[in-house]
């Protein structure tokens, strides 16, 4: 490749990723057509990017990005998958489609998350967390839950005065407390 495709090449990698913080590193390599059509596909439906790159021109791409250790060490073709809500939902997406038996050929090979240089092992540790949305259901179900207790320890007396009128007005006998 010349010099000048190569610079070519750098400037269309550094357009595409542009404003990319987070991604996976997927090896899509030995996966026929038909498979690489529909991980695409796939990918495409979750609203996920797939950008297949030389590792050293991306690196030279993302020089200065959180995006360039994701490069450090790897070499030939890789793809770059990125987009999603967040990036534990990116690790999740990624992690379940691999288990899908047409895209066992399809192996990650880490990511970049936070500037930090994220290795296959580890990605599958991060799917496992809770995304962005489970998340914020934990935090508002910890800010309510003394709020709700609250509010039974204070509903909680006068229901009994209550009950025990409702039952004195009836004419039954109040039990003992």
């Amino acid at each position: 490749m010349s010099k000048e495709l190569k610079n070519m090449t750098v400037e269309e990698y550094s357009r595409r990723l542009k404003g990319v913080q987070d991604a996976v590193l997927v090896n899509v390599i030995g996966m026929d057509s038909l498979s690489t059509f529909n991980f695409r596909k796939e990918l495409r439906g979750k609203k996920l990017n797939l950008l297949v790159v030389k590792s050293s021109l991306a690196k030279r791409a993302t020089e200065g990005t959180t995006l360039v250790s994701a490069f450090e060490g790897s070499d030939g073709s890789v793809a770059v998958v990125w987009g999603g809500e967040d990036f534990v939902s990116l690790a999740k997406e990624i992690v379940e489609i691999q288990k899908k038996p047409e895209f066992e050929k399809c192996k990650s090979r880490g990511g970049v998350m936070d500037g930090e240089k994220l290795s296959a092992e580890k990605l599958l540790e991060v799917s496992k967390w809770p995304n962005r949305t489970q998340q914020i259901g934990l935090l508002v179900g910890q800010i309510l839950a003394p709020g709700a207790n609250l509010l039974s320890q204070i509903k909680a007396p006068g229901g009994l005065l209550l009950s025990q009128i409702k039952m004195k007005s009836e004419g039954e006998e109040a039990p003992a407390a």
